[in-house]
């Protein structure tokens, strides 16, 4: 199997599953090559049916004959084969809660990405109802936990997968423009300063691709 990989991407603008992994390989340094599919277009579909025979979604990580299509299976094989990458915390505890963290963002928090795509170069104010703001609330439980327990400046110390998966959120409310509570800007800037994080948005800030329904 070769060692380089190949990453299949939506646009960098609004994918929100696609910047995570594309944030934690830049993060681990790893060598790959990167596609970008662009999204809600008559042809996406097929498109993407070129790299993968599951429905048409993105992340897409090739490695060799392996294909993976789910961006929660891409950061666990990635930790499996870069340990030394530090995608996860290498304490039993701390790596549990990391685990955890991620999958509720991988299954959760319905009421904010309806309310609140993810678009790096918008900027949209919104009234948030009170689903979204309890979606809200728990993000930022969840970081202030995490921060006192790991002491920053990341959620368990240096940044690692749990960072990867909350950047996009991040990106929401820089979008529409809310204001963290607690001290929990400084960690939203450590997220959009770190240089995975920054080389992504300088990309999406670059694509021609204008994604109304996210406007």
């Amino acid at each position: 199997m070769t060692d380089r990989y190949r990453l299949i991407i939506g646009n960098r603008n609004y994918s929100s599953w696609s910047m995570r992994a594309g944030v934690l390989m830049r993060h681990a340094g790893v060598d790959f090559d990167e596609t970008v599919v662009p999204l809600f277009r008559d042809d996406t579909a097929a498109n993407l049916a070129v790299f993968a025979p599951a429905p048409p979604r993105v992340p897409i990580l090739l490695h060799g004959d392996l294909v993976i299509w789910d961006s929660l299976a891409i950061a666990d094989y990635l930790h499996e084969r870069h340990p030394q990458a530090g995608l996860l915390p290498d304490e039993t505890r701390a790596r549990a809660m990391a685990r955890s963290i991620c999958a509720e963002m991988h299954s959760s928090f319905m009421a904010l990405r309806e309310a609140a795509p993810m678009n790096i170069r918008g900027r949209r104010p919104r009234d948030l109802s009170e689903a979204v703001r309890a979606d809200i609330a728990r993000i930022e439980s969840l970081w202030r936990d995490c921060l006192a327990a790991s002491g920053g400046p990341f959620l368990f110390g240096a940044f690692c997968m749990a960072d990867a998966f909350y950047a996009p959120v991040v990106m929401r409310f820089r979008t529409i423009e809310h204001r963290l509570s607690g001290g929990l800007d400084d960690y939203a800037k450590q997220i959009i300063d770190h240089a995975a994080v920054s080389d992504w948005c300088r990309a999406a800030v670059d694509e021609p691709w204008v994604v109304e329904a996210s406007e």
